[in-house]
């Protein structure tokens, strides 16, 4: 009988593979490599408060977390349905990314904020008009104090769309070398879980199909001035 590799031994090769994965991106984009400073396509104060039957107040997170997550530009706000249906969400850009001031994965900060990630799942979608019209984005369902959330968040970074932290990185070192550009952005959508988990996420995945043209009007994609 052949045994298998023990759950622990997995997880160190992991993060030691994750940390590994870190050192070099760090290496690269701080000291070999000349890159520029990509400004989105357009202010995201500028970006829109309705988007097809969702209507959003803007909001803003305190001043130490744009701080702490390093952003050059942002855009938070809650969007409700008539019927009651809402909606977090958040968008953040990096008109390059260096130490101390590169995305962060929410698998990192979320249970750093008391939620638990209870699961974590990769949602296709289907956006014809949008290149790729096939996308990939990260579902986690969340959990703090008897209360649930579904979260959908993916890496929109010079014209791709990326559902790794892993791929991310490679992707970040790979067009820091052959583009000099670590520009980037994350996008997060974040709903309470108030019945079912299925039609929460499918309002979610509705909204990202019509959120992705709006994206493509602010993000830089693969060729920037």
């Amino acid at each position: 009988m052949t045994q298998g590799i023990k759950p622990s031994s997995i997880s160190f090769s992991r993060a030691l593979l994750a940390s590994a994965m870190m050192l070099i991106t760090l290496l690269v984009v701080n000291y070999f490599v000349l890159f520029k400073e990509v400004n989105p396509i357009k202010p995201l104060a500028e970006f829109p408060t309705r988007i097809g039957s969702w209507s959003g107040k803007v909001d803003h997170f305190e001043q130490r977390i744009y701080d702490i997550l390093g952003v050059d530009d942002a855009f938070l706000c809650d969007y409700r349905l008539p019927d009651g249906g809402q909606i977090q969400l958040y968008i953040g850009y990096y008109m390059s990314q260096r130490q101390g001031d590169m995305i962060h994965s929410p698998k990192h900060c979320m249970p750093g904020a008391g939620w638990d990630i209870t699961k974590t799942s990769i949602e296709p979608l289907s956006v014809p008009g949008t290149n790729p019209a096939r996308k990939h984005i990260i579902r986690l369902i969340l959990e703090k104090d008897g209360k649930k959330q579904v979260a959908l968040y993916w890496f929109q970074s010079r014209g791709r769309i990326i559902s790794s932290e892993y791929w991310e990185k490679v992707y970040l070192v790979w067009d820091a070398i052959i583009k000099h550009r670590t520009d980037g952005s994350f996008v997060r959508l974040i709903s309470p879980i108030i019945e079912d988990e299925a039609e929460t996420t499918r309002d979610m995945t509705q909204f990202a199909k019509e959120l992705f043209p709006i994206l493509d009007q602010f993000l830089p994609g693969s060729e920037a001035s």
